[in-house]
């Protein structure tokens, strides 16, 4: 990706997370927070539907089978290393975010994490942190919002992206102006963990065929299932007691599998989980 295509990305981007900001605002202004995406009201489903259904030609036509070649011809091993060089240019955005979030201490720890990492690990393709015991605290400025009381907003579903929140959606924008490495790196290697990021993203589609596609095409209402599984993992995620009804630390999906459809026979999902690397394996969405 050339510098002016990403740089017309971030301005598209800046659009979008400033008529986010304008919604939550509102939304802040006119209702509680507890009461704010409690009603499972989407009202912005016509549009999010032709969205899903705009990412899954996409995904059909490109990500799946380009993911699915990835998979088969990158080793393990060194989509491995690719995943940790991307996640250490990474952990600088989460530090910043810890202490947005008063959490000092885990930004101390993501702090020695990138140290170690870049140092020891070999610019973080070795995830040496890890190996030492050290453990990771991802977050994102969508968290730092939800720690403010800033409420999720409305569901949204982004071209290409994928399903999110109004509250998600201004953290992505913000958490690029919120990188450190965006004001240090010279211009050439900024791109570098971006490159990382989606060559381990596509590979993981790949390597998530079944999973995924059993969501994607073997759903009898795709876009409510991805909504749902969606939602409960971000929910879960940031410890959100009000929108689920699952206590901090308590698996919503509990022992179910939550990619299993009730609706669907989920066929398709069995076969595409097959070993793909087998002579006799045939993919069921190769057409």
């Amino acid at each position: 990706m050339t510098q002016t295509k990403l740089q017309t990305t971030r301005r598209a981007g800046a659009a979008l997370a400033a008529l986010s900001l304008a919604t939550l605002l509102s939304a802040c202004a006119s209702a509680p927070a507890d009461q704010v995406s409690r009603a499972g009201e989407d009202p912005y489903e016509a549009s999010n539907r032709q969205i899903h259904e705009f990412n899954k030609k996409l995904d059909k036509a490109v990500l799946r089978p380009v993911g699915v070649t990835v998979s088969k011809v990158l080793p393990v091993e060194a989509a491995t290393l690719i995943g940790n060089f991307g996640e250490n240019l990474s952990t600088p955005r989460y530090v910043v975010n810890n202490v947005l979030q008063a959490h000092f201490g885990e930004a101390a720890l993501n702090t020695a994490r990138f140290v170690m990492n870049t140092t020891i690990g070999i610019g973080g393709l070795i995830d040496a942190a890890t190996i030492f015991g050290l453990p990771k605290y991802d977050t994102d400025f969508g968290e730092t919002l939800y720690t403010w009381g800033v409420p999720e907003g409305d569901y949204q579903e982004l071209p290409v992206l994928g399903p999110s929140t109004q509250r998600r959606t201004l953290g992505r924008i913000v958490d690029l102006a919120l990188d450190p490495l965006e004001y240090v790196l010279p211009t050439p290697e900024k791109s570098y963990g971006t490159y990382a990021r989606v060559t381990s993203t596509v590979d993981e589609r790949g390597r998530q065929a079944g999973a995924v596609d059993s969501v994607l095409y073997d759903s009898a209402d795709s876009y409510t299932q991805l909504k749902s599984i969606y939602l409960q993992h971000r929910r879960y995620k940031l410890g959100d007691t009000g929108s689920t009804g699952a206590g901090l630390g308590e698996d919503p999906y509990g022992a179910a599998d939550p990619y299993a459809d009730p609706y669907g026979s989920n066929e398709a999902a069995a076969s595409a989980s097959a070993d793909p690397y087998d002579a006799s394996y045939t993919d069921p969405y190769d057409q």
